[in-house]
């Protein structure tokens, strides 16, 4: 068993399927347009099947035998240029490019852009270091004029004392 890429109808990526190692090429896969219940008299009768209640299938994605090259950010699978390839002349062995990115430019800017990094624990021991020696220094200044203020009532009532 190998994983290849199961890509929608427009070639998207969806997801890795298993299949059987020999598996090459390009495959639809297929979903039921509307759910098959069955009817009470199938039920009765289940040899009887009517044309008409079968439900048709239609084209869901693809898997796909040809490896992703690396790189891409959302790998889109050129069906037209696989197609095309397939109703080439035999003696044009080159392959297209069969997968190209399915991103716009903003969108993988998008997810490029750098992000900040996350604070190590020593960083954050450090910001917060640094944030109580502020602290410490701003308490330092509020009791020196504390003290200031205490030894100015202080000569005041001895002022007052000795005048009475």
């Amino acid at each position: 068993m190998k994983a290849v890429p199961k890509v929608n109808i427009d070639g998207l990526y969806i997801e890795d399927a298993l299949v059987d190692d020999s598996f090459s090429g390009v495959v639809p896969f297929y979903t039921d347009s509307e759910p098959m219940l069955p009817s009470p008299d199938q039920l009765e009768q289940p040899e009887v099947k009517r044309e008409e209640e079968e439900a048709e299938r239609e084209i869901s994605g693809y898997l796909v035998g040809v490896p992703v090259p690396t790189g891409l950010f959302w790998p889109k699978f050129n069906i037209a240029a696989w197609n095309a390839y397939q109703d080439r002349d035999t003696s044009d062995q080159t392959l297209p490019e069969l997968w190209i990115e399915g991103l716009g430019q903003v969108e993988i800017d998008e997810l490029t852009k750098s992000q900040p990094a996350e604070l190590t624990e020593i960083d954050m021991l450090k910001l917060r270091l640094a944030d109580s020696e502020a602290e410490n220094k701003r308490l330092a200044k509020e009791s020196n004029a504390n003290q200031i203020a205490l030894m100015e009532l202080h000569t005041m009532l001895l002022s007052m004392t000795a005048e009475s």
